[in-house]
């Protein structure tokens, strides 16, 4: 294992450090610490250790490890390697000690010197870091919002850390320079504009990255809304899962609020008169509250949904979603249907969601070849399940009501209404194409406790959160 000087050991890793920090990596000086003793303890013979060791003590978060390890390429560059210092760059780059120690000496008879230093990384990385991340910069940053705006508040934050004064002192140094060294002093000051340059280049970065900081959660927020407002008909693929996690995410929430409303029902308001006989035994200090016992019978549910070509997409979502909430009512029922009825309470019950929707949507439960008949189904379950409907029981039909011009039997559906809690009708299709063509929706629409137009995740929030207030 190479022996380590633990003073340029540390040195290198606090501008690795101060790259991290401008990159938005939050690192705080104990982490320093703990980086640079973690490669005294592994070596850096192994460019992997290497790696491994530093993500481990300077990488707080997951979603930070990319950053981490682009930096840690450049930085450890074997194909391109610089020195850190700006002196040693210059003193790389062919200039004597003489010509280096003339520029010390004219940056420290300028007013803007100590300034000009720090941006050009006299003495290391981490001085342009600091003045990036000083709150008057910070405060310069106010109002930056969108990509148009990089232009105009990059100069800004020029100014903010003296960029600006620097780059107006620079025909002052470049004559002090050409004075004491001729033409040598020339090309020294023709290098420090090339340092400026590169420094631009660091604040401009800095402030697309502060504006990545401030509107990724934006961004996240209007994807989102973007895709709850797009049509399931519209979704891509990558979309349409990324929309089922949502569901199952929406699901997750309304059984959580479910099982809390459920828990301050069973409690029930304080029963007066019990709570006043039993304080009796302690004269009335203290008093404990006897509550009222309350009997509530959850709500049973009975599903029918249609899973034909035309809304066999929404009607994934809306099954999938229905399959989460099952535990939030007593006895659900599941069927789905084309032009026959079939059941599917025992495949949701005994199959993970994604297997069951896979062998309803490969039509095993019901064909899928034929044409949608509502009324015939409507009949059907009439005749064969109607036991499973009493006044605890919503009953919530999903599909478009395309009929393709056969019965459609709305008198069925209104006495499915008279029987039942609640009949509920989500349709994907909006309301202006309920009366068009093949449609029977504004027979079945008047039939039914309510009506609710589904064609996105937003409305299928909405529709779950009626179901379960019905």
């Amino acid at each position: 294992m190479a022996v380590l000087d633990p003073d340029a050991m540390l040195r290198v890793v606090a501008e690795l450090c101060a790259v991290l920090r401008r990159r938005g990596l939050p690192v705080a000086p104990p982490e320093v610490m703990d980086a640079t003793r973690a490669l005294a303890i592994v070596g850096v013979d192994d460019r992997h250790v290497v790696r491994e060791a530093l993500a481990t003590t300077l990488v707080k978060r997951g979603g930070d490890r990319g950053v981490f390890d682009a930096v840690f390429d450049r930085f450890f560059d074997p194909t391109h390697t610089a020195p850190i210092d700006f002196l040693d760059r210059l003193r790389a780059a062919g200039f004597s000690s003489d010509e280096i120690e003339t520029l010390q000496l004219a940056l420290s008879q300028m007013m803007e010197g100590g300034s000009m230093g720090a941006l050009l990384g006299v003495g290391g990385a981490g001085d342009l870091t600091r003045l990036l991340r000083r709150p008057d910069l910070l405060r310069a940053l106010d109002g930056l919002t969108n990509p148009m705006q990089i232009g105009f508040f990059t100069q800004r934050a020029m100014d903010a850390v003296g960029l600006g004064k620097v780059r107006s002192a620079m025909p002052l140094l470049r004559q002090n320079l050409r004075g004491a060294l001729g033409e040598r002093g020339d090309a020294l000051a023709d290098r420090i504009e090339k340092e400026l340059d590169q420094t631009r280049g660091e604040v401009r970065d800095h402030v697309r990255r502060e504006l990545d900081r401030r509107t990724i959660g934006d961004r996240d927020q209007s994807k989102q809304r973007r895709l709850e407002r797009t049509p399931f008909t519209s979704l891509s693929d990558a979309e349409v899962d990324e929309v089922r996690r949502s569901v199952r995410r929406l699901a997750e929430k309304l059984r959580g609020r479910a099982r809390v409303r459920r828990k301050h029902a069973r409690r029930g308001a304080i029963d007066v008169r019990r709570t006043m006989r039993l304080s009796w035994k302690t004269a009335g200090v203290p008093v404990v509250p006897i509550r009222k016992r309350k009997r509530r019978d959850r709500p049973k549910l009975v599903v029918l949904c249609d899973v034909s070509d035309s809304v066999r997409l929404a009607a994934r979502f809306m099954l999938e979603l229905v399959y989460a909430l099952q535990e939030l009512f007593s006895g659900t029922r599941s069927f789905v249907f084309v032009s026959e009825l079939g059941e599917v309470t025992k495949l949701f019950a005994g199959a993970p969601v994604a297997a069951a929707l896979s062998r309803v949507f490969s039509g095993e439960a019901v064909s899928l070849a034929d044409n949608s008949n509502y009324g015939r189904v409507l009949r059907a379950f009439h005749d064969e399940h109607l036991a499973a409907v009493d006044r605890r029981t919503t009953v919530v039909v999903i599909g478009d009501g395309r009929n393709n011009y056969q019965a459609d039997e709305a008198h069925v559906l209104d006495d499915l209404r008279r029987r039942a809690r609640a009949v509920l009708w989500i349709n994907p299709e909006r309301r202006g194409s309920w009366s068009i063509g093949d449609s029977a929706m504004h027979k079945y629409a008047p039939v039914c406790t309510r009506v609710l137009e589904v064609a996105c995740a937003a409305e299928l929030e909405e529709a779950a959160r009626t179901l379960i207030a019905l």
